[in-house]
């Protein structure tokens, strides 16, 4: 019983984790060959735009001054120490709910998809712009909103824990 329900473990994983990244890098290989940097149209006026910007720091542009060799060491570093973490802990974890497993490849997609931009480009191709009249969300991509997604889900498997 243990193999199948690791297997079956592994087979949500990848069943996640391979298409959030393809969807990831394919977005991003759409709007870089059509879009000029900065390019931006709106797809509900008021709410959502494609814009087309990079962001060569992290989340909300942190160490986004820092220089270039010191952002590519770091980041690059950071996400594989992260992706070596996360699947040691999905290796590890055979008695993990289906949740974890979900929001840990979610995460990992997030990161490897980003990763793959910090390596091609040295940083980040990001387009999903929302905002509220002059209000901007930082502008975000397939791979933030599936970190994103990966955390909460994360979070709610802590408190779910935590109640048993």
């Amino acid at each position: 019983m243990e193999a199948a329900h690791l297997k079956k473990r592994y087979i949500i994983f990848s069943i996640i984790l391979v298409p959030v990244i393809v969807l990831d890098q394919w977005t991003k290989f759409y709007i870089n060959s059509l879009m000029s940097l900065h390019d931006s149209f709106p797809v509900i006026k008021g709410l959502f735009n494609i814009t087309y910007v990079r962001n060569p720091g992290a989340a909300f542009g942190f160490l986004a001054n820092a220089s270039p060799a010191f952002r590519s060491i770091f980041f690059i570093s950071v996400t594989v120490i992260a992706i070596v973490l996360i699947l040691y802990f999905v290796m590890k974890s055979s008695k993990e709910g289906m949740l974890l497993t979900c929001s840990l490849s979610l995460i990992l997609s997030g990161a490897v998809g980003n990763l793959i931009d910090r390596v091609r480009f040295g940083e980040v191709i990001d387009f999903l712009d929302v905002y509220v009249g002059s209000y901007h969300w930082p502008a975000f991509n397939i791979a933030d909103s599936a970190i994103s997604i990966g955390a909460v889900l994360l979070i709610l498997e802590m408190f779910k824990k935590r109640g048993q």
